[in-house]
């Protein structure tokens, strides 16, 4: 599943659309009126965690490109994209394998800019007020709520608790405070990381523990299982990441 930073790549790459009309719509999707959309200008791109949003005059457009999504600028592949994108020029924007769904109201009305870890907006205090309101919620779980870190997925998580060495079984409320604050102020930096590795194409070679076998720090095997409420693997080093709270 993309996470934040790659929604926000996605965006920067698709800025050129800002301001171009719609010349033609179509795809595979069942929730769009592809016709609506024709004539409509793209106001903005604009990103909220792991959402693609599409502001037009009339809706906003909401792309999640959930496990396996993928999209392509001026190019296509094989199989049908979901929603397809034409401008007068013969430029396109596609995209596939993805939830499409349009949204009602404002950005404003339906996002909390506060809670994107990439955001300008990111608020640090709001998500440490989210955090001690569940104090029972553990460490694994609380970095891929997107409430609290809207953009964290599975990667960013597994490598911020292993740099912070904290278990992902341990609840945020034993955490101790400078512990917790440092969650919150990591999982923003290996935000930007992970952005600034992937443009890089180098991303999987800085990874410490999302998929690796061995502790880089012991040298022993690493634990894995799929932990938590949210049944996603976690990588951990036993020895290593403290398990607070025991």
């Amino acid at each position: 599943m993309p996470e934040g930073p790659s929604i926000v790549i996605m965006k920067e790459q698709a800025a050129g659309f800002v301001g171009r009309t719609i010349a033609n719509a179509s795809g595979n999707s069942k929730t769009v009126d592809f016709a609506s959309l024709e004539g409509q200008p793209i106001l903005g791109l604009h990103s909220w965690g792991k959402h693609f949003l599409i502001e037009l005059p009339r809706q906003v457009l909401r792309i999640h490109l959930l496990m396996f999504g993928s999209y392509r600028i001026n190019e296509r592949k094989d199989t049908d994209p979901r929603l397809s994108l034409g401008f007068e020029d013969g430029e396109e924007f596609n995209f596939y394998t993805c939830s499409v769904k349009p949204l009602e109201g404002g950005l404003d009305e339906v996002y909390d800019w506060r809670a994107d870890v990439m955001a300008d907006a990111w608020s640090p205090a709001l998500a440490l007020r989210k955090l001690r309101a569940a104090p029972d919620k553990l460490a694994c779980d609380a970095l891929l709520d997107q409430n609290i870190f809207a953009g964290v997925g599975n990667i960013i998580k597994n490598e911020v608790l292993f740099r912070l060495r904290i278990h992902p079984l341990s609840p945020v409320g034993a955490l101790p405070a400078p512990k917790l604050r440092a969650l919150v102020k990591d999982a923003r930096d290996y935000s930007f990381l992970f952005k600034e590795w992937k443009l890089a194409y180098e991303l999987k070679k800085h990874w410490q523990a999302h998929t690796r076998r061995v502790c880089p720090r012991c040298d022993i095997p690493f634990s894995k299982g799929h932990l938590g409420a949210t049944k996603r693997r976690s990588f951990y080093c036993e020895k290593c990441q403290k398990r607070y709270g025991n």
